[in-house]
């Protein structure tokens, strides 16, 4: 099943390719198709998902059954090296709760990123060939169990994303992009030298042959304590840690690697920022999760400190520059850099209570961000201006539009009752929790106020009080005597239109929903937390030396 749900996309794709350009409908309508099944295959998995098998390492004897769940392991590539030994490269495919959450936010956010890509009228065909490219790379790494196969699918990512931003985006679409792939690319080459450094260092316990196998790679027992990136070579460690934990702090982005972010945000057509904010962000922390610290857990225990205080930086860094922006769409990217900052707080914790929450707050800040820029989308249609000072009164005249945004505002505030709220308040009481954390968790809360100030600001500017002179739109009396605003260039509906509501209402009622009842997200992932724990554990690293 769990390749049907990361191929059927290329499927697509390539009958996408026999379709003429000119039937821009039929090529919309077979993406759709396509994500709405990979949307099923996603909820059959939650439904066949057994939340009491704990993943991240091996069961007993060595093989990942009885541990992860929808295995698919097949032999892929096998090269004879020599007096080297050989080359064993797995198609190895399976989730844990780490994964399965990330697996169904993916599932969702491409659906509604087809949906918001209906508008596109340029290179339809191309665009959407791209975009599923996209949405196979992406669900290809939640679920890759292989360090070699992951490392595919996760530079199989740069390619649709350079494409879509620079073709698609806006005036300096060129720059963006070309600065979003080197730093992606930068973080990648210390990826693969840390990954090749792994497969001479670890064998399976099963078959004793070297292995890229992320499973094998999570358990320390596994590792030749003399090869280089074994036990006995602390340094070498060291130095694989720091560099891994760049290439994916790149992706999260984490200070001082961010600069591309609001660049690539800017420039974006909205349905890639709702990919990018939704899911791409999140394989930047999954990858910590997954590889980085399971795999060097006493460089982990030896960085809370340091990964604390880089989130506290990304809280209140994030929220400061967006306090300070015009620009509507940039604004929210710096509130991305901010959120996922509690994200890097939540695992410096290394407890329970904050890796839940860090986890969690990935998952919800898919569902918001993606929300929040779908409404920057559609006041842009509209206005074809982001510039906050260029409103003024909007409540008035599209209210339904008002109350949407004010759900996806409080919910990125973190308002009790929404699930934003949730996320962040397992991260504090995980780094409240932790002697290492506790000082950094009282100035992070910084983060809160200044987010309160900037997305509260922003809500006033925009939809309270009147008019404003030099306003992105006209007022005009109806013939029902009463005053309407109109906008230059903008023939359709006015408030949200069927396509628009389709795609927030359920993004809204999730943040609702969870922020009142969090057990279906949160029942799925803490087995795995737990385990992930006991992995990180310094007791378990004393006893394994």
């Amino acid at each position: 099943m769990l390749s049907l749900i990361v191929f059927l996309p290329i499927l697509a794709g390539l009958v996408i390719l026999a379709v003429p350009s000119s039937q821009k409908q039929i090529i919309r309508m077979v993406s759709l198709l396509a994500a709405i099944a990979q949307g099923v295959l996603a909820v059959l998995i939650w439904q066949g998902y057994d939340a009491s098998l704990p993943g991240i390492t091996a069961a007993a004897g060595g093989a990942p059954e009885g541990s992860f769940q929808f295995i698919e392991r097949l032999p892929w590539i096998n090269l004879d090296l020599g007096t080297m030994g050989s080359l064993n490269i797995e198609y190895f495919l399976g989730v844990d709760g780490l994964s399965i959450t990330m697996v169904i936010l993916t599932a969702l956010i491409s659906i509604i990123g087809v949906l918001s890509s209906w508008p596109i009228q340029k290179q339809v065909k191309g665009y959407f060939i791209l975009f599923n490219l996209l949405s196979t790379a992406m669900m290809g790494c939640f679920v890759a169990l292989d360090f070699f196969l992951f490392y595919v699918f996760w530079e199989l990512m740069l390619l649709p994303m350079y494409f879509l931003i620079g073709i698609w985006g806006g005036p300096n679409r060129e720059y963006a992009a070309i600065k979003f792939f080197l730093y992606t690319l930068f973080g990648s080459v210390f990826m693969l030298l840390v990954m090749i450094g792994l497969y001479f260092s670890v064998t399976d316990p099963v078959t004793g042959n070297h292995t890229f196998s992320l499973v094998a790679m999570a358990s320390q027992e596994n590792y030749i304590k003399d090869a280089i990136l074994g036990p006995d070579n602390v340094m070498w460690r060291y130095a694989a840690f720091i560099v891994l934990f760049i290439g994916f702090a790149i992706k999260v982005p984490m200070f001082p690697f961010h600069t591309w972010l609001p660049d690539a945000h800017v420039e974006a057509p909205t349905p890639i920022s709702v990919i990018l904010a939704g899911v791409l962000l999140k394989l930047g922390t999954y990858g910590m999760m997954r590889i980085n610290f399971p795999l060097f857990p006493e460089v982990f225990q030896a960085s809370l400190y340091v990964i604390a205080v880089l989130g506290a930086i990304n809280i209140i860094y994030g929220a400061f520059c967006a306090l300070a922006q015009q620009d509507l769409k940039k604004m929210v990217a710096y509130s991305s850099i901010s959120h996922m900052g509690y994200v890097l707080l939540g695992l410096a914790a290394a407890n329970t209570e904050g890796m839940v929450g860090a986890l969690y707050q990935m998952f919800n800040h898919g569902t918001i961000t993606a929300m929040l820029f779908l409404l920057v989308g559609v006041i842009y249609d509209r206005a074809h201006t982001r510039q906050i000072d260029k409103f003024g009164g909007l409540a008035s005249y599209m209210p339904v539009y008002a109350a949407v945004v004010t759900i996806a505002w409080f919910a990125s505030l973190g308002l009790p009752g929404l699930s934003g709220f949730i996320s962040e308040a397992f991260v504090f009481v995980g780094a409240f929790s932790s002697e290492t954390t506790r000082n950094v968790a009282i100035v992070s809360v910084l983060g809160i106020v200044f987010g309160a100030a900037y997305l509260l600001w922003s809500l006033q500017r925009m939809f309270l009080g009147k008019r404003k002179p030099d306003a992105a739109y006209d007022l005009e009396v109806g013939a029902d005597g009463h005053e309407h605003i109109h906008f230059h260039d903008w023939k359709g509906k006015l408030d949200l239109d069927a396509r628009e509501l389709v795609m927030l209402v359920p993004l809204a009622v999730i943040v609702i929903f969870l922020g009142i009842y969090p057990m279906p997200v949160l029942g799925m992932l803490t087995s795995s937390i737990n385990k992930l724990v006991e992995v990180l554990s310094p007791v378990v690293m004393t006893a394994l030396n």
